[in-house]
């Protein structure tokens, strides 16, 4: 979970669905597709905007047996630090099996502050 307090930018929460981490922002969680807000908070969410799509495709070769495979996702940030490492997926593949795979980075912008009403 974030270190940043609920509110602010990349604060996150756990989807009460699928129990993923997920910005507090979300209306809808990315992992199971699930809304997580309701009522004027998913009205006034913006739009979440895919930045980066890559799609591959790999395939057992015919001879050689079953092969085993992990997926890695690493994060890095500008500076090329480590931000986040994390095991996506692992399985195994028969002979001439294939596996499709998808990583989509989706982006929104930071939901505007509302200062609290002055009587």
């Amino acid at each position: 979970m974030s270190t940043q307090r609920a509110g602010t930018s990349g604060a996150t929460r756990e989807c009460p669905h699928c129990r993923e981490t997920i910005l507090d922002s979300a209306v809808v969680c990315p992992a199971c597709r699930h809304h997580v807000k309701f009522g004027a908070a998913a009205r006034e969410a913006a739009e979440v905007v895919t930045t980066l799509r890559v799609e591959g495709n790999i395939r057992n070769p015919p001879e050689g047996g079953a092969r085993e495979y992990t997926m890695v996702l690493t994060i890095r940030n500008g500076q090329g630090q480590e931000v986040a490492r994390r095991i996506v997926g692992v399985g195994a593949m028969q002979p001439d099996e294939q596996r499709s795979f998808t990583l989509a980075v989706e982006m929104a912008p930071v939901p505007e502050k509302k200062s609290p009403a002055r009587h």
